[in-house]
């Protein structure tokens, strides 16, 4: 890609997540936190646009080697004493931008459990969880060689995809997504079926709300989530992509429910650091987010959630909080999404809702839902 028609990317990127993403009025605050040396391009054109928007930046750098010295030496006093620092930055800001461009995504892969639960219980529980959730936020993943090497690209080929799939009409995908958001929150029973998957899965949406997802949180995004009554999933579902989390590489995660719980956690590769995440806390093992992911750009795993959970034709469970706009009562120090594709490449599949296919094979099948389909979206 050449400079100019980076820079100019950069630029429209810079803007979407300003005036979109963020609405930003003049006057206000915004929080641009960046991680990754890669991320300084985006955080230069979101300090300069910021300005001329008549609003006031404030940005804060970190990577993940930075976080890994802390996270392995860190005392519970010590973290206590760092959320304090940043908490009342946080509470100040109306806006935050939080960019993440790793050099190696796995540099806190050997973080002992006691200090990640640290990390999350403290900090991120206090400062993102209680307060950067209640402001205007959206968070990306900026493209490096890390990134580009987990998706098996090269970086100019994921650095394409990646304005494509972030530069969309997202204000037509969010009028695609009314429909949907209707028949969601008419709906009781779902049912999610994939014999190629060992997946038949069952639960209850009744009385929760539907949020669209088009552009203001994340980017990229895509997805249109609501929440399982919590003790109602009965059955079987096979993650069939890869995922991360604590800086761990899952494949292929297997669970089996019972009355809402996670009774039953397999997978290719570490079934123990699987299960030792989900025994974190009580509701580490119950689910907080059921979504759609309706991305027509991405049609395959990147080994980025942002990515993934909005991958076209795919259904994502989150174990773990559930959202305060969308609240089934679950409560967690985790909110881990799986994914679930189901166009034919990975083995298709069907949805039901209260006993009606709404979609087949990654494809909505009811005529008021096509429009989300992938060539109503391009």
């Amino acid at each position: 890609m050449g400079d100019i028609m980076k820079d100019k990317r950069i630029s429209e990127l810079a803007y979407k997540l300003l005036t979109y993403s963020c609405n930003l009025q003049k006057g206000e605050k915004v929080y641009i936190s960046a991680k990754g040396l890669e991320s300084l391009d985006l955080v230069k054109e979101l300090v300069k646009q910021t300005i001329d928007l008549g609003g006031v930046p404030f940005f804060y750098y970190e990577d993940h080697s930075i976080m890994r010295n802390l996270l392995m030496n860190v005392s519970e006093e010590q973290m206590k004493a760092f959320t304090a620092i940043h908490k009342p930055i946080m509470e100040a800001v109306d806006c935050f931008i939080g960019i993440r461009a790793p050099d190696n995504m796995f540099d806190l892969s050997d973080i002992p459990a006691d200090k990640m639960d640290l990390y999350s219980k403290i900090y991120v529980d206090d400062v993102h969880m209680n307060v950067r959730l209640s402001k205007k936020w959206v968070i990306l993943n900026y493209p490096t060689n890390s990134t580009a090497q987990l998706a098996k690209m090269s970086k100019d080929d994921y650095e394409d995809l990646f304005f494509k799939v972030c530069c969309l009409d997202y204000s037509k995908m969010d009028k695609a997504m009314d429909n949907l958001k209707v028949l969601m929150e008419k709906t009781d029973k779902v049912r999610i079926v994939s014999p190629a998957n060992k997946t038949d899965l069952t639960f209850s949406i009744k009385g929760l709300p539907a949020i669209k997802c088009s552009g203001e949180r994340n980017i990229p995004d895509g997805e249109i989530y609501t929440a399982p009554v919590r003790a109602s999933i009965n059955g079987t579902i096979l993650f069939n992509t890869e995922t991360m989390e604590e800086g761990k590489y899952f494949k292929n995660i297997f669970i089996t429910f019972e009355n809402g719980k996670a009774v039953k956690a397999e997978c290719e590769n570490d079934t123990a650091g699987l299960n030792e995440i989900l025994d974190k806390d009580e509701g580490a093992r119950f689910v907080g987010e059921f979504s759609f992911g309706v991305n027509p750009f991405i049609t395959k795993p990147l080994c980025d959630i942002l990515f993934d959970e909005k991958i076209t034709g795919s259904i994502h469970m989150a174990l773990g909080a559930a959202y305060d706009d969308c609240n089934n009562g679950n409560k967690s120090v985790n909110h881990w999404d799986m994914i679930h594709i189901q166009t034919p490449d990975f083995g298709g599949g069907e949805i039901y809702f209260d006993d009606v296919l709404i979609r087949k094979d990654g494809l909505f099948v009811l005529p008021e839902l096509e429009c989300l389909n992938p060539k109503s979206l391009m």
